[in-house]
């Protein structure tokens, strides 16, 4: 089988290769997968880099999602079939034609979602929905984020609306304004207009923003927390940009600001297990109503993965690159 594997870290482009493999086994408990598609998420890439919060051993395969079809079952998997349609979530190595997967991890996927859905249904818009969770804003609230053409920013304001919520994004070009309105997006700002915060201000009027989203990082934090009430939280899940946020502490302390992390993975893992399928459902729910959407900007083999990277980081992408076997 054919398998994308990298033996130190480094930039992607210098470190991954595609290479033949031998199948892997199923232990006790896992099964056996045969890839259909996989995402490349800004987060394998930084686990390639080794700046992600996890670094695997090495060599390792990349990869952390899929939507792929059950091949072999292991010793004492009955929650799947042969055959079965899955998606794959935080499963380590899924940039190969076959890879294992515990079978708790798996996803039982409706026959009415596309695989390019499937292959993207838990990540982001996991993320995306556990934000909001964790904000626990009610019903007419508003939020400002960044960073809202990315595939977090954008279903941010597609669950949010879904939710009553309303949300102010911020982009960095004006083109970025077009691109979300395509999607079905509006209170846009981009950031590259000299009047963006007087434009942000009238969209916000007389409202409360309680809550900003970060995950640019350096003065992009600083224009999220410049427009955050009395009281507010900024939540800080990514650094696209730079890893240091330049935040002035005037608003900090007279406006009572507060400043704090998300990490995904760990919200996920300590979330209850019936938490983690109502979100599920609802963002099953919300793909196939079209409240949501998960564009795919490519698809590329696993031969071609450093075409794929290099898609992935360019400028202006709409929608996830996406790897085939």
């Amino acid at each position: 089988m054919r398998t994308v594997s990298y033996e130190q870290f480094g930039e992607p482009a210098d470190v991954l290769t595609t290479r033949e493999a031998e199948a892997p086994a199923p232990a006790a408990g896992e099964v056996l997968l045969r890839l259909v598609l996989s995402p490349i998420h800004h987060h394998d890439l930084w686990t390639i880099r080794g700046t992600y919060g996890v670094r695997p051993e090495l060599p390792a395969v990349p990869g952390s999602e899929a939507v792929a079809v059950v091949e072999a079952l292991g010793e004492g998997v009955d929650s799947v079939a042969v055959g079965d349609r899955v998606a794959a979530t935080a499963t380590p190595g899924t940039w190969s034609a076959l890879f294992t997967a515990p079978a708790g991890s798996l996803v039982p996927l409706p026959a009415e979602l596309p695989d390019e859905a499937a292959a993207q249904l838990v990540a982001m818009p996991f993320s995306a929905l556990s934000l909001l969770e964790h904000l626990g804003l009610g019903e007419g609230e508003v939020l400002v984020q960044n960073a809202a053409t990315g595939a977090v920013g954008r279903l941010v304001a597609q669950f949010a609306r879904a939710r009553g919520l309303r949300v102010i994004s911020l982009v960095r070009r004006s083109s970025g304004v077009e691109e979300l309105a395509a999607q079905g997006i509006d209170d846009v700002v981009a950031i590259d207009q000299d009047d963006w915060q007087e434009q942000a201000r009238a969209l916000i009027g007389d409202a409360h923003v309680a809550a900003g989203l970060d995950s640019v990082g350096g003065e992009a934090a600083g224009q999220v927390l410049s427009l955050l009430g009395r009281g507010g939280r900024l939540v800080v899940f990514g650094a696209m940009g730079a890893t240091t946020m330049a935040l002035p502490s005037g608003p900090i302390i007279f406006k009572d600001l507060k400043v704090e992390g998300f990490w995904g993975a760990q919200i996920s893992a300590d979330m209850s297990d019936e938490q983690r399928r109502r979100l599920i459902g609802e963002i099953i729910a919300r793909l196939l109503s079209g409240e949501a959407t998960l564009p795919v900007a490519g698809t590329y083999g696993l031969d071609e993965v450093a075409d794929a990277v290099a898609a992935t980081l360019t400028d202006g992408r709409q929608g996830k690159v996406l790897l085939r076997p």
